[in-house]
């Protein structure tokens, strides 16, 4: 049995960590909750807002919450409506993009290890995803 307590946790009285290109995350469920198998969040993108193309060390998926986003999984676009949802394999390059030039789009998020990477295509850059949670709070 764990010694891991259960937790309820508010998006609305959590700080965004910037993310880059109009995007930031609001860390939920992580490593410093308590879970050992798996991580979430919520990752809101501006207007026309698009994180690069990357790939993670473990699988992951994505629910729309909000908005219209198109979501390139290896190299094929998809539109998405509110709550669809994907599987994105390990290693598999991806990228959600905000299909909308005037509403914010809210994908919620979740990789199956909470050692999870997130490396950029473009420049062969790792980093962990507990470091980029780290970055300043959105201003």
């Amino acid at each position: 049995m764990s010694n891991a307590k259960p937790g309820i946790f508010r998006p609305d009285q959590i700080v965004a960590r910037e993310r880059g290109g109009g995007a930031r995350t609001i860390p939920l469920v992580n490593r410093a909750s308590g879970t050992t198998s798996f991580i979430n969040g919520i990752t809101e993108f501006a207007p026309g807002a698009a994180i690069p193309v990357h790939s993670h060390n473990c699988e992951e998926s994505v629910m729309l919450l909000e908005g219209n986003a198109i979501a390139e999984i290896d190299g094929e676009q998809h539109v998405l409506k509110p709550l669809d949802t994907t599987f994105i394999p390990v290693n598999l390059p991806h990228r959600f993009i905000n299909a909308s030039d005037t509403e914010p789009m809210k994908i919620l998020w979740i990789y199956a290890n909470v050692d999870a990477t997130r490396t950029i295509v473009a420049t062969g850059d790792t980093r962990s995803i507990d470091d980029e949670h780290a970055a300043p709070p959105a201003g």
